[in-house]
């Protein structure tokens, strides 16, 4: 029997790095998987890489609107939802000479406000049971030179999950954070060979992670072998925040 066996799951910025990691892994432990993206190429390509009972959803999740409809097409289609990612976000350098108030709003628009209104728009799908996984990063808890603002959404969404335990336990969902450190993805493989042996020398396990090992953590959190997990973060940073 696979690990997500009879469930629903949504990943809000499901197509692409660590999200798609997320979207195949669900998809291949017997899950139902929606996975969105703003793009129809990352849905399209992303839909050829996943085997199981996977659905692209063409979406912008930082519309309020958008969320409602993605809600309104699971339960038409679906009729329930189990487990809720929400990984979409983005960062941008800005020091705080340089840091704008269009900067501010785009950050905090989707990092902070739209992982709220995501889960207030699922919360009537959302039964007893069910599992929020919110997809954050270590940024929540260093300080990182001109990525103040997205450091600071990410502890926003720490922040948000411990609230969220105390308001939801007893509805029985659980909240719980995945916190990732520098993963081998299409924008680190994009940097200078100079930068990433910076970052991996840090790295106590001497390499960046990959999307897989996010989204094994995930699906541990996603399942009920978490059961007794709520309001957690876990971070899959090969140990740089934690010696």
């Amino acid at each position: 029997m696979s690990r997500l066996d009879n469930k629903v799951a949504v990943v809000l910025g499901g197509a692409k790095g660590i999200g798609l990691a997320i979207s195949q892994r669900f998809a291949s432990e017997g899950a139902t998987t929606w996975f969105t993206s703003r793009r129809d190429e990352e849905l399209q390509t992303a839909s050829s890489s996943i085997s199981g009972n996977a659905h692209p959803l063409r979406a912008d999740v930082s519309q309020q609107s958008e969320l409602t409809r993605i809600i309104e097409t699971i339960t038409r289609e679906s009729g329930q939802l189990d487990v809720l990612v929400i990984n979409a976000g983005m960062a941008e350098y800005a020091t705080i000479d340089e840091i704008s108030a269009e900067h501010f709003d785009h950050i905090f628009g989707l990092n902070v406000r739209s992982p709220v209104f995501a889960l207030q728009a699922a919360l009537p799908l959302l039964k007893p049971g069910a599992s929020v996984v919110l997809i954050g990063s270590i940024a929540d808890v260093i300080g990182t030179e001109g990525y103040g603002v997205y450091s600071a959404s990410k502890a926003a969404l720490r922040s948000f999950a411990r609230t969220w335990t105390r308001e939801l336990s007893a509805r029985g969902i659980r909240i719980n954070v995945v916190a990732p450190g520098p993963i081998d993805t299409d924008m680190m493989r994009a940097a200078s060979e100079e930068v990433r042996n910076g970052i991996t020398s840090t790295i106590p396990l001497s390499r960046m992670g990959k999307p897989e090992e996010v989204a094994n953590v995930a699906l541990f959190l996603a399942s009920d072998e978490s059961s007794y997990i709520a309001g957690a973060e876990i971070c899959v940073d090969g140990g740089l925040t934690q010696v």
